[in-house]
């Protein structure tokens, strides 16, 4: 008997029709002896149209409150229909929302975009394991949270998050994403038609999508993702939990705050007008690369270009860069800096301000920040790795 969280997308709850094929995917599972716990989505547009209705209906500004009170109703509806389909194809199922006793997802005071309280949440989610022992197939809203007797909310996609989280404080066997494609594919096929179905994609390739707009799954469900438990995404029409879709493997050894273990060295190209020139950039790092010179970074500027690598191919570097400056009458000169500590940072907590705060209270300077959506680059000193490393983790924790 095995333990199985699945997730329905608005889409895949879009209609009556679409409702009664879920549950009934549910219902052939569940009648094979696995237990399983179902989260609901609002039924497609809902949340949307219920924004706009309020919008609408009410000329003062609605409360942060009274915004999740309003918003969560179309959950709360989808979880109704839904349980009330299994019933009638002969599976026992109860509905839980965030007013139920046995509700789970536990979360601060910010409403819409609330952070979940684990411990709480884990705690209140053992509740389930009486209901799944009887038989009965939970099903809950996604998307909503509750402080105190409070509805909040995840923030859109939020359903995920519940999916997931669900699972790895159930130790579920596989969480099931059941949406409108067919799994993750090679690029948007909107944009080229023969995109590739994906068979599987890693934690960190999954979260780096998502955040650069692959609609396919939120990014901050996958913080929930144990590397024991199985993950796929699949679509909805073919009407089967054991379709095949595209497996979401690992984390493997994922360290949201990670310190390249030897030290950095830059090297700086200095010249004139360097962005105007065409082809310095590729040319510079294909010396490199010609050499077997691994380039961690490259911060280009009008008049200089400076390359991160590591410390023990510096020496290697400069002489290859130097006898490149001094036949290339567009550059001046080259320099070595001080050897760097290269930090990855993809903790969701630590943000770009509150970096650059933590940096300027501790009077440390950064010799490089490099910003993008899913990772921020740092680069300090050597000197003080050991101090930055220590700041940066009691931040996470």
């Amino acid at each position: 008997m095995d333990l199985i969280v699945t997730k329905f997308g608005g889409t895949s709850v879009g209609n009556g029709k679409r409702i009664k094929k879920a549950a009934e995917s549910v219902a052939k599972e569940y009648k094979k002896g696995n237990q399983i716990v179902v989260v609901v989505s609002a039924v497609n547009k809902t949340t949307d149209d219920l924004i706009k209705l309020s919008d609408d209906a009410i000329t003062h500004h609605l409360t942060e409150k009274q915004h999740a009170e309003i918003v969560g109703m179309g959950e709360r509806i989808s979880v109704r229909l839904f349980s009330a389909t299994l019933e009638s194809l002969g599976v026992k199922s109860m509905f839980i929302d965030p007013y139920s006793e046995l509700w789970p997802i536990i979360t601060d005071s910010n409403y819409m975009e609330a952070k979940i309280d684990f411990d709480k949440t884990k705690e209140k989610t053992e509740n389930l394991k009486n209901l799944l022992n009887d038989g009965v197939v939970p099903v809950i809203c996604g998307f909503l949270g509750k402080y105190q007797n409070q509805i909040t909310t995840l923030g859109r996609g939020g359903s995920d998050i519940t999916a997931f989280l669900i699972g790895e404080c159930l130790n579920a066997k596989e969480v099931i994403i059941v949406t409108d494609v067919d799994g993750v594919l090679s690029t948007d096929p909107r944009k080229i038609s023969d995109a590739k179905l994906l068979e599987s994609i890693t934690v960190d390739e999954m979260r780096t999508l998502a955040t650069h707009g692959a609609q396919v799954l939120h990014p901050n469900a996958l913080d929930y993702k144990h590397p024991k438990i199985a993950a796929k995404i699949i679509n909805y029409n073919k009407g089967d939990l054991t379709a095949k879709g595209t497996y979401i493997t690992g984390p493997k050894d994922y360290k949201p705050i990670d310190l390249y273990e030897n030290p950095v060295a830059s090297i700086t190209i200095v010249g004139k007008s360097l962005l105007n020139k065409v082809g310095i950039v590729s040319t510079l790092s294909n010396i490199l690369l010609e050499n077997g010179i691994n380039l961690f970074k490259m911060n280009p500027h009008h008049n200089s270009i400076t390359v991160f690598i590591d410390s023990k191919d510096a020496d290697k570097a400069y002489e290859l860069y130097h006898d490149h400056v001094i036949k290339n009458e567009s550059l001046s000169s080259i320099s070595r800096d001080k050897d760097t500590a290269m930090f990855s940072i993809t903790a969701p907590e630590i943000t770009e301000l509150s970096l650059a705060n933590m940096l300027k209270e501790n009077s440390i300077n950064a010799v490089l920040i490099n910003y993008t959506k899913t990772e921020i680059l740092l680069f300090v000193e050597w000197e003080f790795k050991y101090e930055v490393s220590k700041l940066l983790n009691n931040y996470k924790n």
